[in-house]
């Protein structure tokens, strides 16, 4: 009997598929993985020339509103269903038509660019993973893959773009698993996400570009009554309650940034949004008196408030954070173009900066806790956000990566920054979404149902 099931086993053809499958996608991904990487490097230097000048030559911030004019006009003739950006891709991976248009590369590439040169508050992962994403749908016509080889193409670009833009190959790869789907991670495409990631990554680093380095200094135990705990219990009280504070932000910025969005659909000529918007972020910064919330907000030329800065004593205000959070809601919300995710991580340092300092928190610690957490309740990816806590900070500290991002998951409920992200799984048990329902339509049930609250 043992004999005849051994000889069953090594009968079956699963580890030659396996291998075949592997060698594949293989062949596949390092040819998206070398593209968009070499893009993505090209991209960031990009970025960094246009902040420089940006900040030598204060004056280009008054012609914001005519960037934005351009910017629109520029997605108006050319964009079509390009303006959708991480949307379109999600809802290709999803269930795909129409395919991701190679135009989304040149389009977001030069839209992100004039929005960082003319002091737009904007980030660079969502250009990153719309030009992987791009790329990727370009490859998967040229190989005529079918529909679900062609969700993993665009799920390996996705990964790519994400890996390269931050310098963390493992999170890109779990990040374009994860932010599908709400509570459910569909594993056939772990694999080559990651080696799609890992070369972007490797691909950007050797064109010459670098990547901002943090660091979180050792921490000291603290003396326990109970020595079965290895932990310093106060410290994880602390981390838990900021958790839930970074959660709740990122709820807040997913809200308000739809909801300038949807009063902008209010407005009877569209081509005036970006000019409000424009408008709106000029008076701020001269209200504030600082630029230091413009761009992306990374350090260095000169800014005082950064992310850099918000893991040291002082480096932060206490509502830094949230005039962050406002000149990026505008900014993207009226149609200039970036991501929210480098935002987001100024909006998470900062305010983890304010946090150590009114608990007595080793604020480097909160500072790299808001960094991930904020990221990871706005976007529902707690797993991806703990390991780049890794990537960025070292693993000394994962136990408070896994808690600060996982209440931050909880607290920032069926929300999030894309729209087509789906609900595989409620967050709580009573909660009444139904499964694969996307965000978009949540949002619409949720209004609806306080209209009529209200009307009663």
């Amino acid at each position: 009997m043992g004999r005849q099931f051994f000889r069953a086993s090594f009968n079956t053809f699963e580890h030659f598929f396996i291998f075949q499958h592997i060698i594949k996608w293989t062949l596949l991904a390092i040819p998206v993985a070398l593209s968009v990487g070499s893009i993505v490097a090209l991209f960031l230097w990009l970025l960094d020339r246009v902040t420089v000048l940006r900040i030598e030559h204060g004056w280009l911030l008054f012609l914001l509103p005519l960037a934005g004019v351009f910017i629109f006009f520029i997605y108006k003739f050319a964009g079509k269903n390009a303006e959708a950006g991480n949307n379109l891709i999600m809802e290709e991976i999803h269930e795909p038509g129409g395919g991701v248009p190679l135009r989304m590369t040149p389009l977001v590439l030069s839209t992100t660019i004039i929005t960082h040169l003319f002091g737009g508050s904007a980030g660079r992962e969502g250009t990153a993973v719309q030009m992987g994403g791009s790329l990727a749908g370009l490859f998967g016509r040229w190989f005529s893959l079918d529909k679900e080889d062609l969700r993993v193409m665009l799920t390996i670009g996705v990964a790519a773009g994400f890996g390269a833009v931050f310098g963390t190959p493992l999170t890109g790869a779990i990040f374009a698993l994860e932010v599908l789907t709400i509570g459910r991670i569909n594993h056939n495409a772990l694999l080559p996400c990651f080696i799609a990631s890992f070369f972007a990554d490797l691909t950007c680093t050797a064109w010459g570009i670098g990547h901002t380095h943090y660091h979180i200094s050792p921490q000291i135990m603290a003396q326990s009554a109970m020595p079965f705990i290895k932990i310093d219990y106060l410290l994880l009280l602390k981390v838990i309650m900021a958790g839930v504070c970074f959660g709740l932000v990122g709820y807040l910025f997913s809200e308000i940034s739809h909801f300038i969005k949807y009063l902008g659909q209010k407005v009877p000529h569209k081509w005036l949004v970006p000019v409000i918007g424009a408008l709106f972020l000029i008076a701020l910064t001269y209200a504030l008196g600082t630029r230091d919330f413009l761009g992306i907000g990374v350090g260095g030329n000169g800014a005082q408030i950064s992310i850099t800065s918000a893991f040291a004593s002082g480096g932060a205000e206490n509502f830094s954070w949230f005039w962050k959070f406002i000149l990026t809601a505008i900014t993207l919300g009226t149609g200039f173009k970036g991501g929210e995710v480098t935002p987001l991580f100024f909006i998470g340092a900062t305010l983890g900066n304010v946090i150590g300092n009114l608990t007595g928190a080793p604020i480097d610690l909160m500072a790299g806790l808001g960094f991930i957490a904020v990221f990871a309740g706005a976007t529902n990816t707690p797993i991806a956000c703990t390991l780049m806590g890794v990537e960025l900070f070292g693993g000394e500290h994962i136990l408070y990566f896994a808690v600060a991002c996982f209440t931050a998951y909880y607290f920032s409920g069926h929300s999030g920054i894309y729209h087509s992200q789906r609900l595989g799984t409620a967050k709580t048990g009573k909660q009444t979404e139904a499964s694969d329902q996307t965000l978009r339509s949540i949002s619409i049930e949720k209004t609806e149902r306080r209209g009529q609250w209200l009307r009663k």
